[in-house]
């Protein structure tokens, strides 16, 4: 258990050291706010976050879904499917139950304000995508849990998942410039830095569309996609656009305050 944890964080720090590079790179925006703060505070929470329990939540999980697999719990338990098979929906299956959490934390008032610590970012990079408050990580933890519970989901596919939500919240926040023919193709499929930025609009139909992370296809499905050309939107949210919000403290505190 421990060499799938240390798997995941090699792989999840690899993702950030490219994405990084790319941003150096081929940068897509000029940031409104210092990279040196925004990183220090964003990085920051995201540590607090793995300190709290986001290192036990791959192996915790991993864990539930091995008695599961033993015990014969859970649909895919009880389905005769390949294991290719069940891998495959068993990634589906996660990713839907992230898409329909991500729409969920923007219409409940209470859910909203933990989830909009992510949102009041005034630019977005790698460093948005880790920048999540401590509550969120923990419900989400058990959302997940109760997902693999439910349907049973194999230990490799935990772990697969885990791997690929963590590596594309780096890569679908990333401030890097993607070819437009490739990024229109991509779209089809998988979540890119361009559609995502647009969730981060500080206008409502905007940000109020794209909550996929990995796959783009449940935005096509439920009518969520949205594919504009207008350019230079503001990121972020109007009520916290202090730069002091860009502190930790702050960051912690958000959630229980109106601005």
């Amino acid at each position: 258990m421990i060499d799938v944890e240390v798997s995941r964080i090699v792989f999840f720090l690899a993702t950030i050291l490219l994405c990084a590079l790319w941003e150096v790179l081929l940068p897509d925006n000029t940031l409104q706010c210092s990279k040196l703060i925004r990183w220090l505070n964003n990085f920051s929470l995201s540590s607090l976050n793995t300190l709290i329990i986001k290192l036990f939540i791959p192996v915790l999980a991993f864990q539930v879904a091995n008695e599961m697999s033993e015990l014969q719990i859970g649909l895919l338990n009880l389905l005769p499917l390949p294991s290719v098979l069940s891998f495959l929906f068993s990634i589906l299956v996660l990713d839907f139950a992230i898409y329909w959490q991500h729409r969920i934390f923007h219409l409940v008032p209470s859910l909203w304000a933990i989830h909009r610590v992510h949102h009041a970012d005034r630019d977005v990079d790698i460093s948005t995508g880790v920048r999540f408050h401590p509550i969120e990580i923990i419900l989400s933890f058990w959302i997940k849990l109760g997902v693999v519970v439910l349907m049973g989901v194999s230990p490799i596919a935990i772990v697969a998942f885990e791997v690929i939500l963590s590596s594309s919240s780096i890569y679908t926040h990333s401030n890097a410039k993607l070819n437009d023919k490739l990024d229109r193709w991509l779209k089809y499929l998988l979540v890119t830095p361009n559609m995502h930025r647009i969730h981060h609009s500080t206008e409502h139909q905007l940000n109020s569309s794209n909550f996929g992370f990995f796959l783009s296809v449940w935005d096509h499905w439920f009518g969520t996609y949205l594919d504009t050309k207008e350019h230079g939107f503001k990121i972020g949210l109007q009520e916290f656009r202090d730069k002091r919000e860009m502190w930790i403290d702050r960051l912690l505190s958000q959630p229980f305050r109106k601005s």
